[in-house]
């Protein structure tokens, strides 16, 4: 049985909690907070609440941390649970600065611990798909590949540290960094890359953008907003191969061979737990967190969200923030 501690009971910790109730050998023991919603959820739930992470394993039989806070608080959450000797589960992004990522990734080691991020669209059917056909060759090798994630301006957000740079990275390391983590576990870390960004004259960070990722043989772009108009959330991306396009239009995976009839992937979760946050009734995050769980009961990495995936992405994340005007 492996014995969960949630640091931070707002929208993604309860989405992990309502999760691991549907996840065999594993238990929700306690909650780390010292917010109001904090308390309403360690109440609601029925567990101990303690104000840090120590003391929540002096009296928890803890031996996974689950890190659901905001972003800049990541760090010190991740090694405060590492130096405990715990295996830690941290939200995307791990950090914003790669050195910050790379520093918690060498204490894991010597403590004997593993460190998971949870990039969720790893663990989505859509990416199994094309992950499959990517290594497969099924279709000849990639041309080019377009992925689109966009949204509206997410008002949502609580206290407004998304919308501080130093805080949150902004819409980079948000939203795009969902397609990067894609992109880079499919094809690897790209020769070079450009952007173009815009944003309306009151705003105070930029709100599109459009990235193009070169490679040797391949040619890859993304696009990624935070619009000032309310438009449904959309997450699409195309993938052209050697012998057919793969589209998924936000909906469904469908295969459009040369000279073949089109093949319709089932993609469809087979058990939707509700979100209470933005995002509809999905397996994703049943999926992604039943893998980090077997993970931690072998004792091994996540093949992923490797260390290197993680670290190359937050390498591009960097250096795409420090050419942002």
């Amino acid at each position: 049985m492996v014995k969960i501690g949630i640091v931070g009971a707002g929208g993604m910790g309860t989405v992990h909690h309502s999760n691991y109730a549907h996840i065999d050998d594993c238990r929700v023991v306690a909650v780390v907070g010292k917010s109001s919603q904090d308390k309403e959820r360690a109440e609601e739930w029925g567990l101990p609440m303690y104000d840090t992470i120590s003391e929540m394993v002096q009296n928890e039989p803890v031996d996974l941390v689950d890190v659901c806070t905001p972003t800049f608080l990541h760090k010190q959450q991740v090694m405060e649970g590492l130096e405990l000797g715990k295996h830690v589960i941290t939200e995307k992004p791990i950090a914003l600065h790669k050195k910050d990522a790379e520093e918690m990734y060498a204490l894991a080691s010597p403590k004997g611990v593993q460190l998971y991020v949870a990039q969720v669209m790893q663990f989505t059917n859509e990416i199994k798909v094309l992950r499959s056909l990517v290594q497969s060759g099924e279709y000849g090798p990639v041309l080019d590949a377009e992925f689109e994630r966009l949204t509206a301006c997410p008002r949502w957000s609580q206290g407004g540290w998304l919308f501080d740079r130093e805080k949150s990275g902004l819409l980079p390391f948000d939203l795009h960094i969902h397609d990067l983590d894609v992109i880079v576990s499919l094809f690897g870390e790209p020769e070079d890359f450009s952007f173009t960004s815009c944003a309306g004259k009151e705003r105070t960070y930029q709100e599109h953008y459009r990235f193009q990722y070169s490679y040797k043989d391949l040619n890859v772009c993304a696009e990624a907003a935070w619009f000032h108009a309310d438009i449904p959330f959309t997450a699409r991306w195309r993938v052209y191969f050697e012998n057919a396009v793969v589209i998924h239009d936000g909906t469904h995976v469908t295969a459009y061979p040369f000279d073949h009839e089109p093949v319709v992937f089932d993609t469809e979760d087979k058990i939707k737990i509700p979100t209470g946050i933005n995002v509809p009734s999905t397996g994703w995050y049943l999926t992604e967190l039943s893998h980090f769980i077997e993970c931690v009961k072998k004792g091994i990495p996540s093949p992923y969200v490797s260390r290197e995936q993680v670290l190359t992405v937050l390498g591009l994340l960097e250096r795409i923030s420090e050419n942002i005007n």
